[in-house]
């Protein structure tokens, strides 16, 4: 019998808990205005429809040439009439973004930019060799035998001036040959001083005179022997037994074959010279690189830890074979070195343009690298922004490529969104907050 009190003992607290739970979930519905009547809460129904929908995530759509038109259903621009796109990324609630007066954006330094499309290259980062452009070498010899009387290049790197004496000769056969050049001179001296005298069998020995004197002439030019030497030894009859040879043409000296007193033939190599007004740049390639490379690519060359401007070529020659070493591939760049600045030996920074093509692209600093994706800061016009999800494409320069999310003409901020982001995530914070209190 005393089971029974027990339990309705029980009984009666559970009811008195769930009639306090019920009053206070009718308080909570309901509030007391000034005239003492009860007013139901907005939020209430609006917190148990969005229970009922599941927090389902509110879509917004955008005009894309006119970001003001904004609003929750797919339809049509009323200014230009294009379809409007779902703008992704805005937060929810109809609160997307934020509202900025001109001076704050001005004290911020907010620039906008369009989304425009551009020439877009991947870039292909690699480095690169300056070499001597092979076929400006030149190798010098002597044309004729002879002792080196004396060697006015002495060290290899030395510059070389175009018409500069490179060595003086002394060739017993030289000396001959101008021997032999003298007495054809007298030999036509004496047949002009007979000139009232001649007939045409002499006219006929002067023609020939000319013609020998032509061929001789030709001989030593073909020998080093330049104009104002034979024009001495026409003007005094007599040898010049130490010949100087001239360079034919300006480089430094990459190769020194004699000394001064070498005896030398046309057989031997006296010195090599190269010309660095045009270098070869030999750029390495790596395995996952050539896929994207190809010969007529534009180039740019910097000089490290230079202030420089970037010289700027294409690719003539890309190697067909694997280097078995460091298993790269070496491609080459010819361009002009007027200026003397790369030196052979030289690393150099080596930026490959591939596949170029137009896009859309907005510039880099607009974009910013969430953990959630990208976003940008997209302008509806008088100081409003809204964050907007964008998904990027290939890097080149100072742009980057937008494959969805924006359209042409669509204005985002390029400094200044990081600020604008946080007021935006701010604001919706605080819509958050009153709509649930």
């Amino acid at each position: 019998m005393k089971l029974l009190p027990r339990i309705l003992y029980f009984s009666m607290l559970l009811l008195g808990i769930a009639a306090m739970a019920g009053i206070g979930y009718y308080s909570a519905q309901y509030l007391h205005n000034d005239d003492n009547r009860i007013t139901r809460l907005p939020h209430a129904d609006s917190h148990l429809e969005q229970l009922g929908e599941g927090h389902h995530r509110k879509k917004l759509w955008v005009c894309p040439m006119h970001p003001q038109i904004l609003q929750d259903h797919p339809g049509i621009c009323p200014i230009c009439g294009m379809d409007l796109v779902e703008a992704k990324g805005a937060h929810e609630h109809g609160g997307a973004g934020v509202q900025v007066d001109a001076a704050s954006l001005q004290r911020m330094g907010v620039r906008l930019a369009s989304a425009e499309q551009r020439t877009l290259s991947r870039e292909v980062q690699t480095y690169g060799t300056v070499a001597i452009d092979e076929s400006s070498i030149l190798n010098i010899s002597p044309k004729i035998e002879g002792w080196i009387r004396k060697l006015h290049v002495n060290a290899v790197g030395q510059q070389v001036r175009a018409g500069q004496v490179l060595y003086e000769i002394y060739s017993p056969e030289m000396v001959q040959r101008q021997r032999e050049y003298i007495e054809l001179l007298q030999r036509r001296d004496q047949l002009l001083q007979s000139l009232t005298e001649l007939s045409g069998q002499n006219a006929q020995a002067v023609v020939s005179l000319a013609r020998e004197r032509l061929r001789s002439r030709e001989k030593f030019v073909y020998a080093d022997v330049s104009d104002s030497i034979l024009n001495e030894i026409e003007k005094t009859r007599r040898t010049v037994d130490i010949v100087p040879v001239r360079a034919p043409k300006s480089g430094f000296v990459t190769q020194i074959g004699v000394r001064e007193g070498s005896y030398v033939t046309p057989l031997v190599n006296l010195l090599s010279m190269a010309d660095t007004s045009r270098v070869w740049i030999d750029i390495e390639l790596y395995p996952d690189q050539l896929a994207w490379v190809k010969e007529g690519d534009e180039v740019s060359v910097k000089l490290p830890h230079s202030d420089q401007p970037q010289i700027r070529g294409r690719l003539q020659f890309i190697n067909p074979t694997v280097d078995s070493a460091t298993r790269t591939v070496r491609a080459r760049l010819v361009v002009n070195n007027v200026h003397l600045l790369l030196r052979p030996g030289a690393f150099v920074d080596v930026i490959i343009a591939t596949q170029p093509h137009k896009t859309l692209a907005i510039p880099r600093s607009a974009v910013m690298h969430t953990g959630n994706g990208n976003k940008v800061m997209l302008s509806r016009g008088d100081g409003h922004f809204i964050p907007v999800s964008v998904e990027t494409g290939i890097e080149s320069g100072d742009f980057i490529e937008i494959t969805d999310g924006l359209q042409e003409g669509a204005q985002v901020a390029v400094n200044g969104q990081f600020l604008l982001d946080a007021a935006a995530s701010l604001s919706d914070s605080a819509q958050r907050m009153q709509g649930d209190h």
